[in-house]
């Protein structure tokens, strides 16, 4: 009996040392994650913030930290027998040509293709619709392991040149530049500390906004402020740009700058947070016209479609919450000046591009697009027909323009380009994606579920065809929920993984999106954030109570906002799902608008500097609501060293804390990637295999699946 209990001793202590996956009394070991004395007093509340110190990003403590969790995390994932198996098998899934972002600058036609594992894809562009296909840009020959990426940020208005901007490792710090388009060939133009690549466009330069540049070792930490607009004169250095505008008095807010495609009107939009903007213009062809506030106040959206003299056509939802489009005068922009072009509809106008006199609008009928053309007096001209219920995006072009292009996807179609003829209302495709799977053996649902206060949410249902509801199926449920952004259908590539092992996935479309318009939106934000989980939680139950899976086997998923969203929901119902992925997320709402970008969230969520507001955020707070002695389910808290969108220390602290109060066998995991940004948008191809490999090695381990070969 003594040996027998020396060795056991010795098995025990030999797992605790190599941080191994379930030592033999079924719950993992965590590392120790060091606590200290920090507590703030909010309005008398007292809040304690033990691991404060895991803010400091560049702290030695903290990079052992993240050493020690990373290797803690890789001893766990390595341990899974059929991790290899799963990651050859996604590597096959994202293996397929496809094709995105298609657009007309004059002659040439612009698009972005991946041959199947490049980490990033690579622009081309051609003359004409017959012409042969040759490499603009190829982002992949800027660094050696896809960490740049690059963006084409549109064509200048005499379509000489082609703007473009690069993001290193991730990160939203960007630089600008700028190529002749008809030989390809790189200006010494360049534009460092930006977070947007808008451009102006002017007969001699352009208009951009900058930053100042930051403090060296803060770039990914502090807040971005003090925007300021420039202007810059073609062969100049960033050092002799002109000063055009800033707010010194706001140094938070942002700035967004174009001009009319006539050159002769200067937009300046000035941007507090998420729910709306002012816009301020010049006249840029009369010497002595100075700034004048075109539309006031930050409650709505104003977006300039174009304009033909001094009449603006604009898209609104001030007076419409579902969006309409109004012309009015730039001499005389008040509301008694406005003339309804297109009036409000029951469904929301998602986007509106005008080309030349025709305006071409995407709506949203239950989160699937519908496409109307119009022309400028607001007559209904064509009504396009789409390939099915899906997606689209594009439209955009300029006034010379023939023909436009768009993407159109769905869950069970990749991404598609198309020409649209504007003089007949036509589509026909351009470059067309092809996967490996035969798509008519997958279905899409759509069904309607009651939230806690019975409102009727629409969600998608993707599985294969004929799938039985038996209560035991895999189920992935993903979802949103927040900045008026919509969850509407998409072709996930890697969400096969999950169909051919016989499961679901799942897409929500809770309020707080944009989806049913400024009313879905305000009905998810500040006070009434609640109904934002209320809804997901119940997609869940719905999921479970129709037999589409079981509580063992759902799991759920949300990045950004939509982390938020998972460390609420199972910090508040812990039992509701066997998994969860909480990818980077904003989890500390007490001290979200201390860093980067975050003092723009606050029109959405609140701000804790608020005694009324800091009790809302308080109560749903997912860092501040974990409690001991509590079972949550297995839990990947996913991140990046490079996130100064949602910065990496709201994953630190939320799985530092949810370490150190779980309870029961699930696993708590934080998975740190190096060299990458805010989630997938962030991350080179490489990486996100290797990210949903470990998803989904995760995700059937702890449910107790082996994934079919």
């Amino acid at each position: 009996m003594a040996m027998y209990k020396k060795n056991i001793c010795a098995i025990i202590t030999l797992y605790l040392l190599c941080n191994s996956i379930p030592n033999v009394f079924g719950q993992l070991s965590y590392p120790v994650s060091k606590k200290i004395n920090q507590v703030d007093d909010y309005f008398g509340t007292k809040v304690s913030d033990p691991y404060r110190w895991l803010e400091n990003d560049l702290s030695s403590e903290t990079k052992q930290w993240v050493n020690t969790q990373q290797s803690f995390t890789e001893n766990y994932l390595s341990k899974i027998p059929f991790r290899p198996l799963i990651k050859k098998q996604i590597e096959k899934l994202v293996n397929y040509p496809r094709y995105y972002s298609g657009f007309k600058a004059g002659e040439y036609i612009f698009f972005s293709k991946n041959n199947g594992l490049q980490n990033q894809s690579v622009y081309y562009y051609q003359k004409g619709l017959k012409g042969q296909s040759k490499v603009f840009i190829d982002p992949n020959t800027l660094s050696s392991d896809g960490s740049v990426s690059v963006v084409l940020d549109g064509p200048s208005y005499d379509k000489k040149y082609m703007a473009y901007h690069i993001n290193e490792n991730g990160s939203d710090w960007s630089t600008s530049y700028f190529i002749d388009i008809a030989t390809n060939v790189k200006l010494n133009d360049k534009i460092i500390w930006r977070r947007d690549g808008g451009i102006g466009w002017a007969k001699n330069g352009f208009y951009y906004t900058g930053y100042p540049t930051p403090e060296k070792g803060k770039e990914l930490t502090a807040v971005a402020k003090n925007a300021t607009v420039y202007f810059h004169k073609w062969g100049d250095s960033q050092s002799q740009d002109k000063f055009v505008y800033a707010d010194t008095a706001n140094p938070n807010m942002g700035l967004y700058v174009s001009t009319s495609e006539d050159e002769k009107m200067l937009f300046i939009l000035r941007v507090p947070g998420s729910l709306g903007w002012e816009v301020t213009g010049k006249k840029l062809d009369e010497e002595t016209s100075t700034f004048k506030t075109l539309f006031k106040g930050y409650d709505y959206q104003y977006t300039i479609l174009g304009n033909i003299g001094d009449t603006l056509f604009v898209n609104t939802n001030d007076g419409a919450g579902n969006f309409k489009i109004i012309k009015t005068n730039f001499n005389n922009t008040s509301k008694e000046n406005w003339q309804v072009v297109v009036p409000e509809k029951e469904q929301k106008l998602d986007y509106a591009s005008m080309i030349d006199k025709k305006i071409v609008t995407g709506y949203l009928i239950n989160a699937t697009s519908k496409v109307y053309q119009y022309n400028t007096s607001g007559h209904l001209e064509f009504e396009p027909k789409l390939p099915g219920l899906g997606s689209t995006a594009g439209f955009g072009g300029f006034k010379s323009d023939e023909f436009v292009l768009y993407d159109y996807t769905s869950f069970t179609a990749p991404p598609c380009l198309y020409t649209y003829n504007l003089a007949s209302g036509k589509s026909e495709i351009f470059k067309q994606s092809f996967f490996s799977r035969d798509l008519n053996n997958y279905e899409t649902k759509q069904v309607f579920y009651p939230s806690k206060d019975g409102t009727q949410v629409p969600m998608f249902i993707v599985s294969k065809k004929g799938l039985i509801n038996n209560g035991n199926h895999p189920a992935l449920l993903y979802a949103y929920g927040g900045f008026d952004i919509s969850s509407t259908p998409f072709f996930w590539s890697y969400m096969y993984e999950l169909l051919d092992n016989d499961g679901v996935l799942v897409v929500s479309n809770i309020r707080g999106g944009g989806e049913f318009g400024e009313a879905w939106h305000k009905g998810g934000m500040l006070e009434k954030k609640q109904n934002v989980f209320d809804d997901f939680m119940a997609a869940a139950d719905y999921l479970v109570a129709n037999k589409y899976t079981s509580r063992n086997k759902l799991a759920i998923m949300g990045g950004s906002n939509g982390g938020l969203l998972v460390g609420a929901v199972i910090t508040q119902r812990p039992d509701i799902c066997k998994v969860a992925f909480p990818e980077v997320g904003v989890m500390d709402m007490l001290r979200f608008q201390k860093f980067t970008s975050g003092v723009y969230w606050t029109s959405e969520y609140g701000s804790s500097d608020s005694v009324k507001q800091f009790q809302t955020l308080y109560n749903y707070s997912p860092l501040h609501n974990i409690k001991s002695n509590v079972s949550y389910p297995a839990t990947l808290v996913i991140t990046a060293d490079h996130d100064d969108r949602v910065v990496p220390m709201h994953s630190f602290k939320f799985a530092a804390t949810l370490q150190e109060k779980q309870t029961g066998t699930n696993p708590v995991l934080i998975r740190i990637t190096t060299n990458q940004g805010h989630g997938a948008s962030g991350s080179s191809l490489t990486k996100n295999i290797e990210s949903m490999t470990d998803i989904f090695s995760f995700m059937f381990y702890n449910m107790g699946i082996e994934p079919k070969k």
